[in-house]
């Protein structure tokens, strides 16, 4: 098992591919490598590989609870819930008083039905539900339930209208949560909520069961582990 920290901009999968690569070259053979739970490109944060025949553990590793931080931006939405597409809509935030906020959160805590984002990996008839979308195609996604074990949040920040862009609130936050949670729909509905629209415009996976972010490795480490063992 790998923790590793993934980088900003990089895929899962490049991660995956990465270390497969670095393995064969010292292993002169391919070996199996698997990631427990994706991470979107702009996000960064922990993600764990596991290899050869310890990659049969990859659904015990991808069940445990994780811990997120990141930022919602209250005001402005956009069609996949995150900045992987620009904003297409400001909403008011005039209304909203911290108060709103924090009682929000709280809002959230224990099991509830979740939406997932139409720009996700999950299937529908045989096709990636992300795939559907790019295409023009809605597909419907049936709600999952949910639980989150706890909702805090440790700034609000208002920043005022510029130009063509409307007023936003920025509001950082903590999340502990149960396997097939999507960040980006939390921050859908977080917007939603207060009356107002959200995106996700920052995420960091700081946890995953008793692993943390501070024990991985970044993959410049592994490489070097790699090549002087």
């Amino acid at each position: 098992m790998l923790a590793v920290h993934k980088p900003l901009s990089w895929t899962s999968f490049d991660v995956v591919s990465r270390v497969r690569a670095l393995l064969k070259r010292k292993l002169k053979q391919r070996l199996k490598v698997g990631h427990a739970g994706t991470l979107d490109p702009l996000a960064d944060g922990l993600l764990i590989l596991c290899t050869g025949r310890f990659t049969k553990r990859l659904d015990e590793y991808q069940a445990k609870e994780k811990e997120y931080t990141g930022t919602f931006t209250i005001g402005a939405t956009t069609p996949c819930y995150d900045l992987e597409k620009p904003v297409d809509q400001y909403h008011p935030v005039d209304h909203i008083t911290d108060e709103n906020i924090y009682e929000t959160a709280k809002g959230f805590l224990g099991r509830t039905p979740q939406v997932p984002p139409q720009f996700s990996a999950i299937k529908v008839e045989g096709q990636r539900a992300y795939d559907l979308a790019r295409a023009g195609e809605g597909a419907i996604l049936e709600p999952r339930l949910i639980e989150i074990t706890e909702c805090e949040i440790t700034r609000i920040e208002r920043l005022p209208a510029e130009n063509e862009k409307g007023a936003t609130i920025e509001v950082d936050f903590r999340v502990v949560c149960s396997k097939g949670t999507y960040i980006r729909a939390l921050a859908r509905d977080f917007g939603k909520k207060l009356g107002s629209g959200a995106h996700l415009s920052k995420l960091r996976r700081t946890r995953i069961g008793e692993i943390t972010l501070e024990q991985a490795l970044t993959l410049e480490q592994i490489k070097t582990i790699i090549e002087e063992s």
